[in-house]
């Protein structure tokens, strides 16, 4: 059972492969306009729900089911991309500009909302499940952003398939990276604040890792180089995998019988 979760994201990744590009040799075939959305929609969200089938199988005891993380996403995104959209729209108003640093602030904090809204529902708290339902409410965000950037690009290139291919293929790679970490992050640090009574040491750790999520989404939006979204990158991943090995480690130590003291 354990081996099947662990690698059902592989078949997440090929299943929604082949369902990408049957919808758009057909498109190409037949030029129907209708398919147009359902390929933008399975190129914005094949790599991220692929990336939360594979942080749900790693080696981490959640308490949430993956209806739960489903509808994470869903409303995480939606909540999402609503709120930022808002706030980002306040903010240009007001200042007739919209400081990277201020995007990087109110996604950050918009990706929460769902999560949050979960932190005083689901009981007993564990960091695993902020961890993995954050990374869910990224995805979400990154496929609906990743949408619209798609959309828009059609329709500025006159239709350009190959314009639109470009769009998703690079955001697609790119999103495990950066909403999805970033958000993975800052929930497992929540949840974890919660789950030890809001301490004032893990309420700080909290707010230090939000805040390097903003630096890190600030740096991503500012910078326009391969070479810099690369390392950014790798530096959100190697954050993500490191919390999830520590939640593992911490895990299995907390599972692990005291010295002399049966198991059964």
């Amino acid at each position: 059972m354990h081996m099947t979760r662990r690698w059902a994201w592989l078949g997440v990744l090929v299943v929604g492969l082949l369902l990408f590009e049957a919808v758009r040799h057909t498109l190409i075939d037949t030029g129907n306009p209708n398919l147009v959305p359902a390929l933008i929609l399975l190129g914005a969200a094949v790599v991220p729900v692929t990336f939360v089938a594979f942080i749900a199988g790693r080696r981490l005891q959640y308490g949430v089911g993956s209806a739960t993380i489903g509808l994470t996403a869903l409303f995480g995104g939606v909540v999402g991309v609503v709120t930022a959209g808002t706030l980002e729209y306040d903010t240009l108003r007001d200042l007739d500009v919209v400081p990277m640093i201020a995007v990087g602030f109110i996604e950050e904090a918009a990706k929460l909302v769902v999560p949050v809204v979960l932190l005083f529902v689901i009981r007993p708290r564990h960091p695993a499940d902020g961890l993995v339902l954050g990374v869910a409410s990224g995805a979400g965000f990154a496929v609906l952003e990743t949408m619209g950037y798609a959309f828009v690009v059609l329709v500025e290139s006159g239709g350009n398939l190959a314009a639109v291919d470009g769009v998703l293929l690079l955001r697609g790679l790119l999103s495990p990276a950066a909403h999805m970490a970033w958000t993975g992050l800052t929930a497992a640090a929540l949840w974890r604040a919660a789950g030890q009574g809001w301490s004032a040491r893990t309420i700080g750790g909290f707010v230090l890792v939000f805040l390097a999520a903003v630096a890190l989404h600030t740096a991503w939006d500012s910078i326009g180089s391969t070479v810099g979204f690369v390392v950014l990158a790798a530096i959100s991943l190697w954050l993500l995998t490191y919390a999830a090995h520590r939640l593992g480690q911490h895990q299995s130590r907390s599972l692990r019988p005291a010295h002399g003291v049966s198991p059964h």
